[in-house]
């Protein structure tokens, strides 16, 4: 890829949280970003910010679960830019529960979001990486896939995306595109706030109840996931592939 080409990155789930500190990063970084997510008006509002700090941004509403709504955003992206160059599959939602209490459509939600969703954006995306030789592709794992009581769905999903994601890195590399996973911790983020809201306690107690357990001793922001993001997508990781990197503020205890 020539290095006059302004990179076009996609952000999944870019609208609030950790998605969103992500399609900021890069547009800091000078990348167009098409911000992604199911709420169109977050999205816009997400890519406005963006914008108006000197970025080049645009909002999409997209259900990444559904092929209709993958097709119509890559042919969006198409009309703009031309092409996709950066991916990061972040779109994803929790459905909580213990498995006796776990229903079908809680299991089957979280698998189509994150999982479904995540291979049609990677299929789509990779069409254009491949015929240019260069792309980036980042999906979102989660050290829950280590295991999380009460998210036998969320857990079995984010393990999945790091089997897919190393082998994405195996039948991409010879075509030049990197692929890795990054796997948050505790990030104080609205996913995290809504499920202290379900447990029925403060964000605040919620959150200091996971600090004594995090070596850093401190919980992670959105920003500590885009600013390893930034490097994963960048020149400086060219030889990185295939990779699962926890951010949690230290291994799990």
């Amino acid at each position: 890829m020539s290095t006059d080409h302004t990179k076009v990155a996609v952000v999944t789930g870019g609208a609030r949280g950790i998605g969103a500190a992500i399609a900021r990063r890069l547009g800091d970084d000078g990348t167009r970003v098409a911000v992604v997510d199911v709420d169109l008006a977050a999205a816009s509002a997400t890519a406005t910010a963006i914008s108006q700090s000197g970025g080049d941004a645009i909002g999409i509403g997209c259900d990444v679960s559904e092929d209709a709504d993958v097709d119509a955003a890559v042919a969006a992206i198409g009309d703009r830019w031309g092409g996709i160059d950066i991916l990061v599959n972040n779109a994803g939602v929790i459905r909580d529960n213990l498995l006796f209490r776990m229903s079908n459509s809680d299991w089957d939600t979280v698998m189509n979001v994150h999982l479904r969703g995540a291979f049609l954006w990677a299929r789509a995306a990779q069409a254009h990486m491949v015929q240019q030789q260069w792309g980036k592709i980042v999906n979102l794992s989660s050290m829950s896939a280590y295991g999380s009581r009460g998210q036998a769905n969320y857990s079995a999903a984010k393990a999945g995306i790091q089997g897919f994601t190393k082998t994405l890195a195996i039948e991409l590399g010879p075509f030049n595109v990197n692929v890795n996973a990054v796997a948050p911790g505790f990030i104080a983020s609205e996913m995290t706030r809504s499920t202290a809201e379900r447990v029925g306690m403060t964000f605040e107690d919620y959150q200091a109840q996971f600090v004594p357990t995090i070596p850093l001793r401190r919980v992670g922001l959105p920003e500590d996931i885009a600013n390893v993001v930034h490097f994963l997508v960048g020149e400086d990781s060219s030889y990185v592939s295939g990779q699962v990197i926890d951010v949690g503020g230290g291994p799990a205890v």
